[in-house]
């Protein structure tokens, strides 16, 4: 349902900026705490080969990654039931804890199971904290600053992701793979506590008891969480065991996560449905394609590995300026705007990126595409978070917050298995599987573009924030 103060007049004072006094720690622990949860995911991926090797453990390489994704689906879910019955605090903290933990079990680690059940357990405290971050926004922030708020938010994504491997690759070679685990929670400790201050200073949600079918959500998580794995170790797999693993997750996920997005998602409904989908959509998209093309630029055009990964870097600087952007430009005049031009932006970008398969297509301007479709990207994506507390009332904001980031888990888990499929159909990749990859990526992101309008409820009107 819209919030009311989607319609309020805009206020006649300025708002205070995300540094004032009040709000000067609550920002920094947040986007320290959204920092490290970006590095971790980006670092295990760096360190995991020479843990495998050193630990002995290749046959439960696949179970590393997929097992903490499940369980972050699963914790997506009970964090936003928890946020609307009793607040962030909860979820806030025993996410802290269980993200904590499970990097120290990792860490030291002396077999691969033992280091999966790790990974495990940080993936449950990595659902739980990012839905409870979503929700702290809502309570802890005036609408005005929101936008400014996920431009930092999505900052700090993309910072990690420009630096994070290259550091863990350090840490792995001159400290030892154990501190690409280790060395975190010497910094989300005093990160939560920064945020402890605010913490207390937040009301109890409207509701006093977990909201009704909340028993039957979690179960559905689960069957989502099990498919999310199946998907992910699918995805690794070459042959016809790909085929059947991913298959079996992808009708599993067809099944469980329209039970966990809001009604009226799979056909597109206006408001919050279709905010929901635009973010899959968008990341299905973007995640699709970036996985193709250093493989393409390297095999196609000749480029070298690292001139390849430079690229991804000029998208993920253009996703960063795009979220400064759209956190400071005056608030558009319908809520479609930010949408519409966001995804539009993906699916010039990607369009273009994909006429690179030909050799006679400038790379150059490949390039300038992808950085296109990054600044897309960041038009997008808090534009879009903004949306979702604008549309939920007081006790959905947990619910909402947790299908937006299910919505966006699920879509790119699904199109990089999908992908992997692709890529490994033939004897080796070649420019038609990457032509193929990148045309669809492009279609999802214009399907998108086409969709935006329907974020609008009714009248329209101004966006908040």
């Amino acid at each position: 349902m819209p919030s009311t103060a989607a319609t309020a007049a805009p206020a006649a004072t300025a708002a205070p900026g995300l540094f004032a006094p009040r709000f000067r720690a609550m920002t920094v622990g947040s986007v320290a705490l959204i920092s490290l949860l970006a590095f971790e995911a980006l670092a295990v991926g760096t360190a995991m080969p020479t843990v495998a090797r050193s630990l002995d453990g290749l046959a439960l390489y696949g179970i590393a990654f997929g097992g903490p994704f499940a369980t972050g689906v699963l914790a997506m879910v009970v964090s936003g039931i928890w946020c609307d019955a009793r607040g962030p605090r909860g979820p806030m903290w025993h996410g802290v804890a269980w993200f904590v933990v499970g990097l120290l079990i990792a860490g030291t680690a002396p077999v691969m199971s033992a280091l999966v059940v790790g990974r495990v357990v940080q993936g449950f405290g990595s659902g739980l904290l990012s839905v409870a971050l979503y929700v702290i926004v809502g309570h802890a922030y005036p609408q005005e600053l929101h936008r400014r708020i996920f431009a930092a938010f999505a900052a700090a994504w993309v910072v990690p992701s420009l630096v994070g491997p290259a550091v863990a690759g350090l840490i792995v070679q001159y400290l030892g793979w154990r501190w690409v685990f280790l060395a975190v929670p010497a910094v989300a400790v005093p990160a939560v506590l920064l945020i402890h201050p605010g913490l207390r200073s937040l009301g109890r949600s409207v509701a006093a008891s977990p909201p009704a079918g909340a028993v039957g959500r979690i179960g559905w998580a689960c069957g989502a969480a099990v498919s999310a794995a199946l998907l992910h170790i699918g995805g690794q797999q070459r042959g016809a065991t790909a085929l059947a693993l991913v298959a079996l997750a992808v009708v599993g996920l067809l099944v469980c996560a329209p039970r966990l997005l809001p009604a009226g998602f799979l056909r597109a409904a206006r408001g919050l449905p279709t905010v929901v989908g635009l973010r899959g959509l968008a990341s299905a998209a973007f995640v699709g394609a970036e996985v193709v093309i250093p493989l393409m630029l390297s095999r196609e055009r000749g480029l070298s590995p690292t001139a390849a990964g430079l690229v991804l870097t000029v998208g993920a600087l253009a996703w960063s300026v795009g979220s400064w952007l759209q956190g400071r430009i005056p608030v558009p005049v319908s809520r479609a705007t930010l949408p519409r031009v966001g995804l539009g932006c993906i699916t010039i970008g990607t369009a273009t990126v994909a006429l690179a398969v030909r050799p006679d297509f400038p790379v150059a301007v490949a390039v300038v595409g992808w950085a296109v479709a990054g600044l897309g990207m960041g038009l997008l994506y808090p534009s879009l978070s903004v949306l979702t507390l604008e549309f939920s009332a007081p006790g959905e904001q947990g619910r909402n917050s947790s299908s937006l980031q299910l919505s966006d888990s699920l879509f790119a888990a699904t199109v990089l298995a999908l992908t992997g499929a692709v890529l490994a159909a033939g004897s080796a990749p070649g420019p038609a599987s990457y032509a193929t990859t990148l045309v669809v990526a492009a279609a999802l992101a214009m399907l998108g573009a086409v969709l935006a309008g329907r974020v609008v409820v009714g009248g329209g009107g101004r966006q908040g924030g």
